[in-house]
């Protein structure tokens, strides 16, 4: 009806050469996922009846429109599909896409307060109000917004110039994941950028290609999904059968730990705020586990209490719903709304909408398209009617739905991102050692995700290995049944170039001793900064424990490591050379970014337990103008001056995952 069989079918080849490749690939992704003939075809892997997912949310036929497939590779394979692609449909019909960006209304505000000399706290008090997509919209609708920029005659200016500017493109990029195929040469249809980086992307933005009879489609790396692959490899070595796509999706062991909210590398479920609402919630069913994702969102976490879903599950309160007809919507979700289906759905049962008249509406809604919203909000009330709905609960009704409509999640988004989330944790519940490796070695030169991983992988039991020259690969590895050896990579200043030469120089045979180590590996890529990274990480205890020592040894002159072949026999050099504890740990929080044998603030574990305190790694999920507690040790202080010339002192802490600044004022 639609046309777009041909579009369904290069979907399909795209997944089926990645899977035939060993490339592993999502379960779905948005929006498409509720489409039963994707299901079919195998690009999808969530059943859409099963689990109440609507076509139209997906291809509406009442409002036609492109569709949107996205999918998920594993992250570091992307590019041998953007690869084949070009091959496969021509090189002269396949490009990425520009996206540009563009002067929001917030940042609009921002910029030309900065430019015109506002205060900071000024242009951010103005900036904070904005809640609607336009500086327009928030000025006609919301009244203490109107009210902050009609108070001073300097507002009503920032106002006029930021609207002027509000939407204009900023800056030009290629966008993450977007594709396009022609079915002739691009340039037939559209004219083409060459970005700095040399990769040749599209003029026109996805709308634009869209207007012109181009269909795109966006190929996202996920790095989770790298991880899954990976571990799976591993489990396959001893039980060659094994496949995540066919493990029970209600495993005691696996809801076990999401109960206990012990999800440090469960994918979308690691945040601290999500960890508490798993440990309130405990998910028995993987229809709980979709709940939770969807309900960890800005709309519903503004909308639905916590607590009283929390109750509502485990029956501390009674389920009520808005209407009796709602029960069958609302049920599996304790009568509350979490799903922008829902809304649909909703708008079916209540007022008789078809489905893809509720998908209008929700857009609607979700896009506080104003004229559009007062024409569906009569036709709502006139359908509630004929189905002998009073006008006054049909109207309630109408309003408790509209913030759902644009913050409620996809459910079937939703869905697809729970099961990568339940395929994570059952192999952390399962194979720990193994999901716990990969991951090591997944965050490597990320310094505070690496120090998150180590921590936990202690929590679990698992001892992790300091490096060692003649064992550790570049990557972390498994020694015994509880222990993981640091690998190579993991070290600040050691690359690429360094690694494959202790590599290469090992097939010889193991290096001996230290002197040994810088006759067989060549300066250039094993250099001064790299060898002293080494001794920091502890690398060559193996050989020579004296850390202090092998320092003394290593001169630079003309480019060339230089060591001294000769023992100090002095008993002054051997006392200093003793090295401290204290200076351990700054050896190894130069080498890996993070204490890894002990840490400054072991000694306070129990009051940091006690006192409730938020780790720096869970900061970027907390919400702003919350309160909370944080624990750490003054590792740096500036001090700094505010635009009113007002100096204050900026001072970084450091606790167990990473670092946090704190910003310490005069009347402090």
């Amino acid at each position: 009806k639609m046309g777009y069989e041909g579009y369904f079918l290069i979907i399909k080849d795209i997944v089926d050469t990645a899977k035939r490749n060993g490339i592993k690939v999502g379960p779905g992704r948005g929006s498409s996922v509720s489409s039963l003939v994707l299901y079919a075809l195998s690009v999808t892997n969530i059943d859409p009846l099963k689990y109440g997912l609507y076509f139209e949310r997906f291809l509406n036929p009442e409002r036609i429109s492109p569709p949107d497939v996205d999918i998920d590779f594993e992250d570091e394979r992307r590019d041998e599909i953007i690869k084949y692609v070009r091959k496969k449909y021509g090189e002269n019909c396949v490009s990425q896409i520009i996206t540009f960006g563009r002067m929001k209304a917030k940042a609009a505000i921002r910029d030309v307060a900065r430019v015109m000399g506002l205060p900071y706290s000024e242009a951010d008090e103005i900036a904070k109000l904005v809640d609607y997509n336009t500086l327009e919209e928030t000025y006609e609708f919301n009244p203490a917004f109107k009210s902050l920029i009609d108070s001073k005659e300097i507002y009503k200016k920032l106002f006029e110039y930021a609207k002027r500017i509000e939407g204009h493109a900023r800056h030009a990029s290629v966008h993450a994941g977007g594709i396009v195929i022609a079915p002739s040469d691009l340039t037939e249809f559209v004219p083409l950028y060459k970005h700095p980086d040399d990769t040749v992307c599209t003029q026109y933005e996805m709308e634009a290609l869209e207007s012109v009879g181009l269909i795109k489609m966006d190929f996202l790396g996920l790095k989770t999904l790298t991880v899954i692959r990976k571990v799976e490899d591993m489990i396959k070595m001893k039980t060659p059968d094994f496949s995540i796509e066919k493990i029970p999706l209600n495993d005691k062991k696996t809801y076990e730990l999401l109960q206990k909210g012990e999800t440090i590398g469960v994918f979308q479920l690691e945040s601290q705020g999500m960890r508490e609402i798993l440990r309130k919630a405990k998910p028995e069913k993987f229809e709980d586990l979709i709940a939770i994702i969807a309900l960890y969102r800005p709309g519903p976490l503004g909308s639905v209490n916590i607590n009283e879903f929390v109750a509502r599950k485990h029956g501390v309160i009674p389920i009520t719903y808005p209407h009796p007809l709602l029960e069958n919507v609302l049920k599996e979700t304790y009568g509350l709304i979490l799903y922008q289906e829902q809304v649909m759905k909703i708008a079916s049962e209540i007022a008789g909408f078809s489905m893809g008249k509720a998908d209008i509406l929700r857009r609607a809604m979700g896009k506080k398209e104003k004229e559009k919203m007062l024409a569906e909000e009569k036709d709502f009330i006139e359908g509630a009617k004929k189905k002998g709905v009073p006008e006054d609960v049909a109207r309630d009704i109408f309003e408790v739905i509209k913030p759902f409509a644009g913050y409620g999640f996809n459910k079937a988004h939703a869905a697809s991102y729970a099961l990568i989330s339940y395929q994570t944790a059952f192999l952390k519940a399962h194979y720990p050692l193994l999901f716990m490796c990969v991951n090591l070695s997944s965050e490597m030169g990320k310094s505070e995700e690496l120090a998150k991983f180590v921590n936990e992988a202690k929590r679990m039991g698992i001892e992790i290995l300091k490096p060692d020259i003649n064992e550790s690969e570049k990557e972390f590895k498994i020694v015994s049944d509880n222990k993981i050896l640091f690998g190579l990579g993991g070290i600040k200043n050691v690359g690429d170039a360094a690694i494959s030469a202790i590599i290469k120089a090992r097939e010889k045979g193991k290096f001996k001793s230290f002197e040994d180590f810088i006759y067989r590996t060549s300066s250039k890529s094993c250099n001064k900064k790299v060898i002293e990274a080494l001794i920091y990480s502890g690398a060559f205890d193996s050989l020579e424990p004296d850390r202090k020592k092998l320092l003394s040894k290593i001169e630079r002159e003309e480019g060339k490591i230089k060591v001294s072949l000769f023992e100090d026999s002095d008993s002054q050099y051997k006392m200093e050379s003793e090295i401290k504890a204290t200076e351990k740990l700054e050896m190894e929080k130069k080498a890996f970014g993070f204490y890894f044998g002990a840490h400054p603030l072991t000694p306070y574990l129990p009051f940091i337990k006690f006192m409730d305190i938020t780790n720096s790694s869970d900061l970027v999920y907390i919400e702003e103008a919350r309160e909370i507690n944080l624990c750490g040790f003054p590792a740096d202080i500036k001090i700094m001056k505010g635009k009113n010339g007002v100096e204050y002192f900026q001072v970084e802490f450091e606790d167990l995952y990473g670092t946090f600044k704190v910003n310490v004022f005069g009347e402090i």
